[in-house]
């Protein structure tokens, strides 16, 4: 079940929404009508909610929607004539993957604006998890209240967030808004299959990407804003191991008394935080603090 739920929105008009986006809405005299969730399933709709099929739908659904007290439905033109017996709203209307992402982080209040993102790829679905704890780990050990979005562990902070994967564009906004409110600075994804749907990430600007294997080429990028939706442009930082940034773990490592895998793997948390703007000094500090408290 996917929605954006009513603590965690801003409040829009049927009227705006059409109007924004170019929508037909019938009937026009609901133009006031005012939405308070977004919901892509049935089972999710709730009082004031906009049922926003994820899937083909048909006057049964519309029906169970409305019972379950939907404020209006966007559905597609090849109903029109057939939808007398429904009392509620309705936008007619085949939305574009990017417009449906723009609705729902608007619903959502925009929640990434207000977060760092960090999102991480790979070809080893355990690395990438492991990758994801380890930068976790390291904007927490540099004073950063972080979320993490991953299939194999989501939370807020220290709150863990029992989500249904892969995640929808609906669930990710949902939960980075979650974050966002909870205080996070900022947002840790796994951008892999198991977590996201294709899509999952319309209307989300990445600040940081990195691969596991450190690399990602210009073709690998455009594949992966392909594939998930998210935003990658100039603003965008693709962050890679480093000269600099292993031999900022290797001391970090040898100061602990690590092994080399471990230096490794700390080197892609360090390069992605310098690549986010945080000053190498601040990286000194944070790693010899951390070495003085273990």
């Amino acid at each position: 079940m996917s929605a954006v739920s009513e603590s965690m929105n801003r409040r829009m008009t049927l009227g705006l929404l059409a109007s924004r986006y170019g929508f037909d809405l019938d009937p026009t005299s609901a133009a006031e009508v005012t939405i308070t969730s977004i919901a892509d399933d049935v089972e999710s709709v709730r009082p004031g909610a906009l049922f926003v099929p994820s899937a083909d739908v048909d006057v049964h659904q519309l029906s169970q929607a409305q019972e379950q007290g939907a404020y209006g439905a966007i559905v597609p033109h090849a109903l029109r004539g057939q939808t007398d017996d429904i009392q509620i709203p309705l936008i007619y209307a085949e939305p574009t993957m990017g417009q449906l992402g723009k609705l729902v982080s608007d619903m959502a209040g925009n929640p990434s604006d207000a977060l760092a993102v960090f999102a991480i790829t790979g070809k080893n679905r355990e690395i990438v998890e492991s990758e994801v704890r380890n930068l976790a780990d390291f904007l927490h050990m540099l004073g950063n209240p972080v979320g993490v979005i991953s299939s194999s562990d989501s939370q807020s902070l220290e709150r863990f967030l029992n989500l249904e994967y892969p995640l929808s564009a609906i669930d990710v906004q949902r939960t980075m808004a979650v974050c966002a409110e909870d205080g996070a600075a900022a947002v840790i994804l796994a951008l892999d299959e198991e977590t996201l749907r294709e899509d999952a990430l319309q209307s989300v600007s990445v600040d940081v990407l990195a691969c596991d294997d450190n690399g990602l080429s210009d073709a690998e990028v455009a594949k992966l804003v392909a594939k998930f939706g998210c935003a990658v442009g100039k603003q965008t930082r693709i962050a890679g191991r480093t000269q600099e940034s292993d031999l900022l773990a290797a001391q970090a490592a040898t100061a602990y008394g690590q092994t080399d895998s471990r230096s490794l793997s700390l080197s892609l948390s360090i390069a992605m935080v310098l690549a986010a703007g945080v000053r190498k000094a601040n990286i000194k500090s944070a790693l010899r603090v951390s070495r003085d408290l273990n």
